[in-house]
């Protein structure tokens, strides 16, 4: 049962869980592994994450799941890491803690979701985790895997980062199943002490608690009602009946907490809605929305999913209508005019996509920037296009696209050192030396000044030492 149970769970976070048992190896034996040692392998998880994981970066999604777990981490005592929260796109149940407060949501499991209450409760029970530190408790205790077993990983590991994935996968997936689970499973007590410390945060903050409960019972009812996986998160974090038979006492000894509940930091519906329509099945997404309408034909969310949903099939004329009955039923629906201006770029009416895009314009928005400049250049409004791309640029410096229209701005302006110079930021992000290369000693080649010289120069020397796996010389 326990093989079985080992060889369903996720993939990446399988990844990630050998990151940590290699990082072991750098530890001395006998020691407890410290908050800066900790810190050290979160750096390492990051690293590994930007780069493989598929992280949905969608602005709205995004800082609400964090404004959530912000407001949990206000109410609790301060703590000795900066924490982040972090939405991948899978569509698993699963939600997961790394070393030094990372926090990761799944899309699948926030899409099951029905409200703050039950996306507060799985943080807060995270958040906990952290706090007592079970993370490290459990890195420590897999010191006693034996050698065999911490081999293949490390040579999973190894084989992954040869391009070899699926072999990588299955070595590393047969090593635990051989050895012991210990790395990617809470023990009883760690849940039971998440439990009730997670509790206790979510009062604090003003949430009841409840949604902790029914976010496992929805959790639990996808194994038992015809699922053929046990949900990743059951993997990691038991639901068993006695667990969740202490969250209902506490919450019957607690009836206070609902009645002094505060205001929710508000956006699950929006977030929840664009999440659904952009990044579960489009098929499921589209009959949902729809059905939506049906019964609730003024809903102006239901439109929203609709119109969203619809973009992925390219209808940007029928997006654009329920856009636009989403807006006239939601006075702040100023968030929603960006992506009806998105939709109006799309569908050629670029008049119509600058009003848009300019009223709901924000600097927490990259791509509504994006098409903004964009639209600006389909009206033949150069200069105004570049100086929105270099906006861009400079507050999003690892948005690809935003260099890539920045150097076709620069040349339809004439400026042709920032035309090659950001096309080849644009291909050395996207990891295309050759082209990198090339643009890059074009503007080299044209610079007009030491600067400019400097500027090419530096991002060649970056370019080449990328490519031989150190840092650039002078780089920051």
């Amino acid at each position: 049962m326990m093989r079985h149970i080992i060889t369903k769970i996720n993939t990446h976070c399988n990844a990630v869980v050998v990151l940590v048992v290699m990082s072991l190896l750098s530890i001395p034996k006998g020691h407890c592994i410290t908050i800066q040692e900790e810190r050290e392998m979160s750096k390492e998880f990051i690293k590994v994450v930007q780069t493989q994981f598929p992280l949905i970066r969608d602005p709205i999604i995004v800082d609400y799941v964090n404004r959530v777990g912000n407001r949990i981490l206000n109410a609790i005592e301060p703590q000795p890491f900066d924490y982040q929260f972090y939405v991948l796109h899978e569509d698993v149940y699963n939600a997961f803690a790394t070393p030094a407060g990372h926090i990761f949501f799944n899309s699948g499991l926030f899409a099951a979701l029905d409200s703050e209450e039950e996306l507060a409760g799985i943080l807060g029970h995270e958040i906990a985790h952290v706090t007592c530190r079970h993370i490290s408790d459990r890195i420590e205790s897999s010191k006693r895997i034996n050698v065999a077993t911490m081999a293949g990983m490390v040579a999973g590991v190894l084989l992954g980062a040869s391009g070899a994935g699926e072999a990588a996968s299955a070595l590393t997936m047969g090593s635990l199943a051989a050895g012991q689970s210990a790395v990617l499973a809470y023990s009883r007590e760690n849940e039971t002490q998440a439990d009730q410390l997670g509790l206790e945060y979510l009062a604090r903050a003003g949430y009841s608690g409840e949604g902790l409960l029914t976010s496992l019972k929805k959790i639990r009812s996808k194994q038992w009602y015809g699922s053929n996986e046990v949900p990743t998160y059951l993997t990691t974090h038991p639901a068993s009946e006695a667990r969740m038979g202490y969250i209902d006492n506490w919450l019957n000894q607690h009836p206070d907490h609902k009645e002094m509940r505060r205001t929710e930091v508000g956006g699950f519906e929006l977030a929840h809605t664009r999440l659904v329509a952009l990044y579960t099945d489009k098929k499921i997404a589209l009959d949902q929305f729809r059905a939506q309408i049906d019964r609730t034909p003024g809903d102006p969310f239901a439109h929203y999913g609709y119109a969203l949903t619809l973009t992925r099939s390219d209808k940007w004329h029928e997006a654009i209508h329920h856009m636009k009955v989403a807006i006239e039923g939601n006075a702040l629906a100023t968030h929603m005019l960006i992506d009806l201006g998105t939709m109006y770029f799309h569908d050629g009416q670029y008049e119509n996509a600058e009003k848009a895009l300019l009223a709901g314009k924000s600097e927490k928005d990259p791509q509504g920037l994006l098409y903004l400049g964009r639209t600006q250049m389909e009206l033949g409004q150069v200069s105004e296009a570049k100086q929105t791309f270099e906006n861009l640029v400079s507050e999003n410096e690892s948005y690809a696209l935003a260099y890539y229209y920045l150097g076709e701005s620069s040349g339809m302006a004439g400026d042709m050192f920032n035309a090659h110079y950001n096309l080849g930021r644009y291909y050395q992000q996207k990891r295309d030396v050759k082209n990198a290369e090339f643009h890059l000693n074009r503007a080299l080649k044209i610079a007009a000044d030491e600067n400019q010289k400097e500027l090419a120069s530096h991002q060649l020397r970056t370019l080449h030492s990328q490519r031989r796996g150190k840092k650039a010389p002078g780089a920051g």
